[in-house]
This record gives C-alpha cells, sequence and structure tokens, in this order.
C-alpha cells in the first residue's frame, strides 16, 4: 500500500482531464484517461501487470477501457488495484468508480458485448487460430457477407447465421476459420457450430473466459486462383444473459457487408443504432438510429465496401 504523502503527490500532478475523470467517472473513462496520460501501450500494461503477478489479456484491457466490460472476477479486481499502481493513481481510485457505477444485478441487466477484429491479434485469438495452424493469408477475399443474428425472448444472443460469398486468390484453398465471441457469461462449449451449405464442420476450439469460439468448415472442393465459392454456417448460443449490441470487425477493407438483427416477439428493444469504430480503442463514430420493421421485427444495416474496422448494431431495453 502506497503511503499518504506519495498519494498527496499522485493527486496534485495528474492531468486536469484525468483528475476529472477519477472524480466523476465512469471506470472506463478514467482507465482510458489514466493509460493515455502515462503514454503505455496496453501490450506495456499487460506487461506491468505480469510482474504483480496477474494475468490479463490485451483484450479484456481494451474492453474495459471502452466500456464493453468491467472487471467482475476476483483476479480482475486484483488487476484493477495493481493498475493504480502501474498507473500512477491514488488509492482505490478505480475500485471506487467500478463500486459506483456498478449496474443492478439481475437477470434482465443488459451485459455489455463487443467483438474484437476477426483477424485482429489477440492473445486468445491468435493462440486458438495457431492450434488450427491457421495461415498468416487465408487465400481468400471476400466478396459478399451477410449476418443474421437472432435474439431471444430472453435477450439473449440466440444465434447468429453467416453467408460468404468469397473468392480465392491462392490454389488450394479448402476451409474457413469462423470466430464467434459469446457474450459476457456465455458457455463456449456448449454453443452448437452449423455447417449448412457447401462446407461441413472440422475442428472446434474455445476459450472459456473469454468466450471466442473458432471453428473450422471443410469445404467440398479444393479452390482455384481466381474460383468462387459460397457456403454458410451458423452459431446456435443462448447461454449468456441480455445481449445488447452485435459487432463485426474486419481487418481488411473490400466487399459488401449485411447485418441483419431480428427480435423476439416478448423482448423488443426501445431504440436502436447502428454505429462504426476504427479500431478497439477508438471512440465509436458513424451513429444513425435504425427503425424496427413492424411485422419482422428487424433492424439492418449494409455497408456496400466494408473499410477495416469494426461495425455493428446496437440496441436498448427498456
Amino acid at each position: 500500500m502506497r503511503h499518504g504523502t506519495q498519494h498527496a503527490d499522485v493527486v496534485r500532478v495528474v492531468p486536469a482531464e484525468l483528475a476529472a475523470a477519477l472524480r466523476g467517472g465512469p471506470f472506463h473513462v478514467a482507465l482510458r484517461a489514466a493509460i493515455t496520460a502515462r503514454g503505455l501501450p496496453l501490450q506495456r500494461v499487460q506487461h506491468h501487470l505480469s510482474r504483480y503477478g496477474v494475468r490479463v489479456g490485451v483484450t479484456s484491457l481494451s474492453y474495459w477501457q471502452q466500456g464493453a466490460r468491467r472487471p467482475q472476477r476476483p483476479e480482475s479486481l486484483r488487476a484493477v488495484r495493481a493498475l493504480e499502481e502501474i498507473l500512477q493513481l491514488p488509492d482505490e481510485s478505480l475500485i471506487r468508480l467500478l463500486a459506483e457505477t456498478a449496474a443492478p444485478s439481475g437477470p434482465d441487466r443488459p451485459t455489455g458485448r463487443s467483438y474484437r477484429s476477426l483477424v485482429e491479434a489477440s492473445d486468445v485469438l491468435e493462440r486458438l487460430l495457431s492450434e488450427l495452424e491457421a495461415p498468416l493469408d487465408s487465400g481468400l477475399h471476400t466478396i459478399g457477407h451477410q449476418d443474421h443474428v437472432r435474439i431471444g425472448a430472453r435477450r439473449e444472443l440466440l444465434a447468429r447465421e453467416s453467408q460468404h460469398i468469397v473468392r480465392a486468390h491462392t490454389v488450394g484453398v479448402d476451409r474457413y476459420l469462423a470466430v464467434h465471441h459469446g457474450d459476457p457469461g456465455c458457455a463456449p462449449e456448449r454453443i452448437a457450430v452449423h455447417a449448412l451449405e457447401n462446407c461441413r464442420t472440422g475442428r472446434v476450439r474455445w476459450h472459456r473466459d473469454t468466450g471466442i469460439l473458432v471453428a473450422e468448415l471443410l469445404f467440398d472442393t479444393r479452390l482455384h486462383a481466381g474460383d468462387t465459392f459460397l457456403f454458410r454456417y451458423a452459431f446456435e448460443d443462448g447461454t449468456a444473459g441480455a445481449s445488447c449490441e452485435y459487432v463485426r470487425g474486419f481487418a481488411l477493407a473490400g466487399g459488401q457487408y449485411a447485418l441483419q438483427v431480428r427480435f423476439d416477439e416478448e423482448a423488443l428493444p426501445v431504440r436502436c443504432h447502428r454505429f462504426s469504430q476504427h479500431n478497439p480503442a477508438a471512440p465509436r463514430s458513424g451513429r444513425q438510429d435504425l427503425r424496427l420493421s413492424g411485422s419482422h421485427r428487424s433492424v439492418h444495416l449494409v455497408e456496400p465496401r466494408v473499410r477495416s474496422g469494426m461495425v455493428g448494431i446496437g440496441w436498448d431495453w427498456e
């Protein structure tokens, strides 16, 4: 524990913006301001945490400073206390903000949901892809991609069906690695993978703490350079609590993307909107309200040509 004199010194030297964030919160804004003030990339923050005997992934740190997830487990709370030391903050400053902004408990409490770019380097995703011998270049360009997301009567992410149209730019491509990232609290070992058209399910790897699941989809043919291919697959989830957004990440520009979110008639949101994000650490932009269709209870977005980054649909429950 730091001594009182050190505590006072820290308070005097914190930048005005950070001091304001520490006073008023919320937690993720204060954490982001503190990391920015120290000028530390998340990889360095992770390295410092490891010296305190705390293991937290770069993905989790990114989620925390975005407000997509909150530290809740004992190990995560240990990390927050260590962050106060690493970022030279007053004792209990981040822990206090966590307590003040704690969300109400109960089955209807929306849990944050955010997807990292599907091929962006993260510790867990990189390891899972490595286990499946994923090459740096998949050999495929996306021409068109559609996601159909279903939200269930308990406000949960019930399922996601995807259709891809791709063109091979190398010889011999015969598979695709599909990534699903469940909402906080999901059980990836209970998520079912369905190969629906022109593919079959191969190996599946998952990671419980982050909710990431990677499924190998095997084509029924080996593609030649220039060949196009269409395939469909689905993830049947429904293992987490209330969902509040669906996000798709793109490492490369190109191709059309369409996302539709359909809600159960027993669980209709009060507001829906689309948004975009250059990367997980960047602020969200391009917000646009979406009107829920009457009979089909759905909203959608269409990107004629995707750019690298993230795009998604969010919604608010009453």
